[in-house]
């Protein structure tokens, strides 16, 4: 269910962009209990305080809420489709941002990306 990478930047993101994930492929619903800190430190063998700051980060932007002595569980408003949306564009962000660094056209990139959409 967790996937870290050590080489793609901080973990504590990392654990954001995999809640917001898992908010958008359904894997997560509004209202669901996340794992307490220490079980999902636990299970990702981090600290325990790297997932505190992610689910810090979490709260701050507005996806979950801790309730005192019940744990943290994802906001009832959370809009998935607009966390979808977001998702993508940073993807396609990235993608073009690679493809600009190997000097391709915006054309040459569309048209990789139109192959692969088509396999």
């Amino acid at each position: 269910m967790w996937q870290l990478d050590t080489e793609a930047g901080p973990i504590y993101a990392q654990i954001v962009q995999g809640v917001k994930r898992m908010l958008a492929n359904g894997k997560l619903k509004p209202g669901d209990k996340l794992p307490s800190a220490r079980d999902l430190a636990t299970e990702l063998k981090v600290n325990p305080n790297t997932v505190i700051h992610a689910f810090s980060e979490l709260e701050r932007e507005g996806l979950s809420e801790t309730r005192r002595g019940l744990g943290t569980f994802v906001k009832e408003d959370v809009e998935v489709q607009r966390l979808r949306h977001s998702l993508l564009v940073e993807a396609a962000r990235r993608f073009l941002a690679e493809a600009r660094a190997l000097g391709l056209s915006k054309e040459e990139a569309q048209q990789a990306l139109k192959e692969v959409a088509d396999e």
